[in-house]
């Protein structure tokens, strides 16, 4: 049996919590501001952003092996377009859990404002996540990186056999 590509299946859960750490955030400032949660109601929102860059590290990390399989039957500019788009997200992702991070520390106010920095990053990071998700989804669906050759490619199995 070919081997399954691990890219594919680690970059679900950083494009998830893109998506999902937002409204988190937006929630979790508000009760800051209104003083109804504390720093570990933020802590939660900065646990949640450090998840989503570890992952989206790791999910860059698979994605260049994964490249490497397909870039004889993919053109290297749509590899690198998503590529880039990936590392811009995992710069911005970590940039977000550094303010983020900020805000649980200082005085009252200096946290509620850093807060809201970060909150208004992570719907940026979210913004580059679907354009991440996008490019990658134009290797699989309109350049074939996931066609039956890109399975096989590297798993030992001639094409030929089956």
């Amino acid at each position: 049996m070919p081997s399954v590509p691990l890219h594919p299946m680690l970059v679900h859960l950083p494009l998830a919590l893109a998506v999902l750490v937002p409204p988190a955030a937006i929630i979790a400032w508000r009760l800051v501001a209104k003083g109804r949660l504390g720093r570990g109601g933020w802590a939660a929102v900065v646990i949640a952003q450090a998840v989503l860059v570890v992952g989206a590290v790791v999910a860059l990390r698979s994605g260049g092996a994964e490249g490497e399989r397909v870039e004889d039957r993919v053109s290297r500019a749509a590899i690198e377009r998503h590529e880039e788009a990936a590392e811009l997200f995992v710069w911005g992702a970590g940039a977000v859990l550094l303010v983020g991070a900020l805000g649980l520390v200082g005085p009252v106010r200096t946290r509620r404002m850093t807060m809201l920095v970060a909150t208004t990053g992570t719907l940026v990071v979210a913004g580059l996540a679907v354009r991440t998700g996008k490019a990658g989804g134009e290797l699989v669906y309109v350049h074939g990186a996931a066609g039956p050759a890109a399975v096989v490619a590297g798993s030992g199995v001639d094409t030929d056999d089956q």
